[in-house]
């Protein structure tokens, strides 16, 4: 099992930037995959960006140009920076970390952090 706790979301104006943090409970050293995805108002939850443990990266294609997702293994911790934000990122971003236990996989989600791009 794994607590995720998502923060760095808030308001911001159109071509601004945030830094969202996902820090986990413990060691995401065998967490192969983590996450981001976000969902907007009336919307369904949508994958945002996932990096590997090796480092590789997969992003949704209108964010890949603007988002870039890293982790930090030492710390626990994955990051989303958000650049050139633009009011259709209006979403609650949620930090994702599907684990492999018991023979099945398990999501786990943090509680999402809200993010208001608006002027």
């Amino acid at each position: 099992q794994v607590q995720l706790v998502e923060s760095g979301g808030g308001l911001v104006q159109p071509g601004g930037s945030l830094r969202l943090s996902c820090a986990a409970s413990r060691s995401i050293f065998t967490i192969n995959t983590m996450g981001w995805y976000r969902q907007a108002p009336g919307k369904e939850r949508e994958l945002v960006a996932t990096i590997t443990i090796g480092g590789r990266t997969n992003y949704a294609d209108s964010m890949k140009d603007r988002f870039t997702i890293s982790r930090d293994n030492a710390k626990n911790t994955v990051y989303l920076q958000m650049n050139s934000l633009k009011p259709e990122d209006t979403a609650v971003y949620y930090c994702n970390a599907p684990i492999y236990s018991n023979y099945k996989w398990t999501d786990y989600w943090g509680q999402g952090t809200p993010v208001t791009v608006s002027s």
